[in-house]
């Protein structure tokens, strides 16, 4: 462009027409009778110069231009693939965040059904492990009422026996328990008549010792005899009357007390089963 702007302002309009004069003088100077029909003009070396100068500056133009052009349409180009290159960017930013988005949903979405299965789970399993322990519960109840209602004869039984070996150890040692023991049965018997008052054989003598201390416990008109008998084994007594007798022997009031233990012992076993059959 800027050759071509040179050229311009060498070549001006003036030039232009002196270069058209010379050309009508080069015509002129020809003979018409010596030259031929149609004469070819000759340019002379100015003209040459000018034309060339033309032509070139017309070429360096072009080329300018062409260059100008290769660097319009390499920077359009760059810009081009700049503005996809950002485009892309931007949809592949937006694609990761509806990609983000999307895993979001699913997995708030999967962690809320994920939760409600487990709630159901947790609470079909607390459920499962209430009837279990209810089950337990009530086997443990059940066993525990069977072993008392084994245990309880056998506790009898065996609370009977420390309680008579007590006994016979504790009258053994203090002999005068016996004659208090006797003493309090004949308090029962106020009547007159004869009271006979059995005692084991080995402890007739004893007792007969003891006599004015148990007359005292009857009637005053009543008499006292004191005989043994084989059939009382212990410190206890039979006391026999016109009215019936009194057995006080200690082996058969401990058998009495055993009795209405066990006989408690399972009456009291029946309304636990009932109590527990109800609830």
């Amino acid at each position: 462009m800027s050759n071509l702007i040179k050229s311009s302002s060498v070549v001006s309009v003036e030039q232009l027409k002196q270069l058209q004069r010379l050309r009508q003088r080069q015509y002129q100077a020809v003979d018409p009778v010596e030259a031929p029909a149609i004469a070819e003009p000759v340019p002379d070396e100015e003209t040459i110069q000018l034309r060339d100068q033309i032509l070139n500056d017309a070429q360096q133009f072009a080329e300018e231009r062409l260059r100008e052009a290769a660097e319009t349409s390499e920077r359009m180009l760059t810009e081009a693939r700049q503005q996809i290159e950002v485009w892309w960017l931007d949809k592949r930013s937006e694609d990761e965040s509806a990609a983000e988005s999307a895993r979001q949903t699913g997995y708030e979405l999967g962690y809320s059904e994920g939760a409600d299965r487990s709630e159901r789970d947790l609470r079909e399993q607390w459920e499962n492990k209430l009837a279990e322990a209810s089950t337990v519960l009530k086997a443990a109840y059940e066993m525990r009422e069977q072993i008392i209602q084994e245990a309880e004869p056998f506790l009898v039984e065996l609370s009977c026996a420390v309680a008579e070996k007590i006994i016979g150890q504790q009258l053994t040692l203090v002999p005068e328990i016996a004659i208090d023991l006797i003493r309090k049965s004949l308090t029962r018997r106020r009547e007159q008549g004869v009271i006979t008052l059995c005692v084991a054989p080995g402890q007739l003598a004893f007792v007969q010792a003891a006599r004015e201390e148990l007359h005292m416990a009857i009637d005053s008109q009543a008499e006292l005899q004191i005989l043994p008998d084989s059939s009382v084994k212990d410190n206890g007594c039979v006391i026999r009357s016109a009215f019936g007798s009194i057995d006080a022997r200690i082996d058969t009031q401990l058998t009495e007390i055993k009795r209405e233990l066990l006989h408690l012992a399972h009456h009291s076993g029946e309304e636990r089963g009932h109590s527990d059959g109800g609830e």
